[in-house]
């Protein structure tokens, strides 16, 4: 237990000045806001009018799998050099971390999170938009079965 005194220490440490720097900061700040304090500001441009809609979140799912990929190549060049002796073991090991990898970029295609502009309103709506369809057809209804007045008649239940 000795050994790992000093990690210990130092975990602390960074939890207790996180804690009291977060602590300070909110106890001796300034509490008077004003329309310029709490304006929009980027790179010194003023806003003339608001943005007119939101960011979509697959703006954001896109850039958090691009710097996933750029962390699956920064693993990816040390195991190219030293291959040959990791094995068989670090083979698998690379698998299993592409594999998740893989599946998060199927994931964000298969959300249609790569469609972006017109094209993506097309193509959500061609093949789902029909006459027929209604809530009543497509809405699967369970456990209606032997309840009053839906599912099966009362005196067929009996």
């Amino acid at each position: 237990m000795g050994q790992y005194l000093p990690l210990i220490v130092m975990l602390v440490l960074g939890v207790l000045f996180v804690g009291m720097s977060l602590l300070m900061a909110r106890l001796l700040n300034p509490k008077r806001p004003t329309a310029a304090k709490v304006a929009p500001y980027e790179c010194g441009i003023v806003p003339a009018r608001q943005p007119p809609e939101r960011f979509p979140v697959s703006f954001y799912l896109v850039s958090m799998l691009f710097v996933m990929f750029d962390i699956e190549i920064v693993f990816l060049y040390p195991y190219a050099v030293s291959a040959g002796t990791l094995g068989a073991y670090g083979f698998w090991a690379m698998i299993a971390f592409s594999a998740v990898f893989f599946l998060s970029f199927i994931y964000e295609v298969a959300k249609g999170g790569l469609d972006w502009g017109p094209l993506q309103r097309m193509r959500r709506l061609s093949p789902l938009v029909s006459a027929e369809r209604t809530s009543a057809t497509t809405v699967r209804r369970v456990g209606l079965e032997g309840r009053p007045g839906e599912g099966v008649d009362e005196g067929e239940a009996a």
